[in-house]
C-alpha cells in the first residue's frame, strides 16, 4: 500500500485502566510493534471493496488491467491499492484487492475482496449486491433491511462514487451504460465465524464496513497517546471544556448542536476508551467535559463497561429493560426489549412506543458511571443522538 499511517505512543498506560482488556490477545507482532512505539494504521473492508470495483470497471471499459487503483475516502483523502489480481471474461472483470488493516487485530486484515463488474441491459442503473463470503441480515436492529446484504451505506456511497468517477472520465455517455457489481469475500463465510455476525443475525459471510475508509488501531495504546495528545493540545489554548465523542459522526451531530461555541480543539474523539479519556480530563484539571454518541456505546458506557469494542462486550437486555421500566413502559414493551437483537433494535421498539424519558436514563446512568474516573469535580453531559443526528436524550451532573 503505498500510504501509510501511523501513530505513536510513548508512555505506559495506568495498569488500572487498561486500555485494551485483550490486550493478551493481540499477536506478537503488534506487541513489537507497541514497543517500539509505531502502529500502522490500515484501511477498510469498504475501502478494499471500491478499489476493487473502481480497478474492474477500469479494465472492463477499457481493456486495460491496472495494477493499483486510487480511491477517494469519505473525509476526502486520497488512497492508492494494489490489485491482487484481475480476471476477464468475454462479459465481465473480476478484480481482487487484500483487505490491509494495518496493526488493528481484526480478522478481516489480509483477506481476499473481489469485485464483478458486467453490463446488463437496464441501461442507466448500478445494482451493487453481494456474492460469495458476504453476509445477509436477517434480524433487526442493524440499520439495513432484512434480506439484504450486509454493505453498510458509507461502502457503498464510496462504491458508487467510484464507479461514477470512472464513467464520468471514461464513458462517451453514463447514464447510457447498466452495471451489476457483485462484491465477494471468498473465505468470508469462515472469517464471519470469528465475529459478532452470526450472534447479530448477518448470516453466510462478513459485512463490508467503515464509515471513515480508515482502520484505526482502537484495540492499543496508541489510540490512548492520541487522546491524550488531543487534550494537551487544547488545554495549551486555554480550553477547560471539552466534547468527547466515540467516533467522527458524533464529532459531527456535537458541532452542529452546539454551534460555533467551542473550537475544533476542544473536540477529542474517545473512541471505545470513555473511562480512560474522563480519568484524563480530571487529572488536567478540566472542568467540564460532553459526552456524544449513539445508543450502542452509551448504553455499554451506563453499564459499566470500560472499554466498548463490540469484541470486548455486549449489551445487555435485562439493563436496558430495566430502565425502560423506570421509564414506564409497559410489559409488552419490556418484553420485546428483552428479546431484541441490538441495541439499536431497542431504540426502534422505544421510538415506536414513544417510550417517553428512555434515552434520558441512558445519559443519567453513563454519566454516573463516567462519575467514578473523575469525582464530582469535573461536570459531565452526555448527549445521546439518533442515527441522524437528532438528539435524543441528556443528561448533566
Amino acid at each position: 500500500m503505498n500510504v501509510c499511517f501511523l501513530a505513536s505512543s510513548t508512555d505506559q498506560i495506568p495498569n488500572d485502566l487498561t486500555i485494551a482488556e485483550e490486550e493478551q490477545d493481540l499477536p506478537k507482532e503488534i506487541k513489537e510493534k507497541k514497543k517500539k512505539g509505531q502502529l500502522r494504521t490500515g484501511l477498510t473492508t469498504g475501502t478494499t471493496a471500491s478499489a476493487a470495483t473502481k480497478a474492474a470497471l477500469y479494465t472492463l471499459l477499457t481493456k486495460k488491467i491496472v495494477h493499483e487503483i486510487q480511491v477517494t475516502l469519505p473525509k476526502g483523502m486520497m488512497v492508492k491499492l494494489p490489485i491482487k489480481w484481475t480476471q476477464v471474461t468475454h462479459s465481465s472483470v473480476t478484480c481482487a484487492v487484500i483487505k490491509d488493516g494495518g496493526d488493528d487485530p481484526d480478522v478481516t486484515h489480509g483477506a481476499e475482496i473481489c469485485s464483478t463488474v458486467e453490463f446488463t441491459s437496464d441501461i442507466g442503473t448500478i445494482q451493487i449486491e453481494g456474492g460469495v463470503g458476504v453476509g445477509k441480515v436477517t434480524k433487526p436492529g442493524l440499520g439495513l433491511p432484512i434480506g439484504s446484504w450486509a454493505i453498510n451505506p458509507v461502502p457503498m456511497k464510496m462504491i458508487k462514487d467510484s464507479v461514477n468517477e470512472i464513467l464520468t472520465s471514461i464513458a462517451p455517455s453514463p447514464s447510457s451504460v447498466g452495471l451489476r457489481i457483485t462484491i465477494a469475500v471468498p473465505k468470508g463465510a469462515e472469517l464471519a465465524l470469528k465475529t459478532d455476525n452470526p450472534r447479530l443475525g448477518i448470516l453466510g459471510g462478513i459485512s463490508i464496513l467503515g464509515t471513515t475508509g480508515i482502520v484505526l488501531p482502537y484495540s492499543t495504546a496508541s489510540f490512548a497517546a492520541a487522546i491524550r495528545q488531543g487534550l494537551d493540545v487544547g488545554i495549551a489554548q486555554k480550553a477547560d471544556t471539552f466534547i468527547l465523542t466515540t467516533g467522527g459522526r458524533s464529532e459531527d451531530f456535537m458541532k452542529k448542536l452546539l454551534g460555533d461555541k467551542y473550537p475544533d480543539h476542544c473536540y477529542v474523539q474517545m473512541g471505545d476508551f470513555a473511562g480512560y479519556s474522563v480519568k484524563q480530563c480530571h487529572d488536567k484539571g478540566v472542568k467540564k467535559i460532553f459526552i456524544g454518541g449513539f445508543i450502542g456505546k452509551l448504553t455499554k458506557i451506563a453499564m459499566g463497561v470500560k472499554q466498548t469494542h463490540v469484541r470486548g462486550s455486549h449489551v445487555s437486555m435485562d439493563f436496558m429493560a430495566q430502565l425502560a421500566r423506570e421509564a414506564g413502559a409497559s410489559e409488552e414493551i419490556i418484553n420485546l426489549i428483552l428479546n431484541a437483537n441490538t441495541a439499536r433494535h431497542v431504540s426502534e421498539i422505544i421510538d415506536s412506543h414513544s417510550t417517553t424519558g428512555f434515552y434520558n436514563l441512558v445519559c443519567r446512568e453513563a454519566a454516573r458511571q463516567l462519575e467514578s474516573y473523575s469525582g464530582k469535580d469535573l461536570k459531565i453531559e452526555v448527549i445521546l443522538f439518533d442515527f441522524e443526528g437528532k438528539l435524543a436524550g441528556r443528561f448533566s451532573t
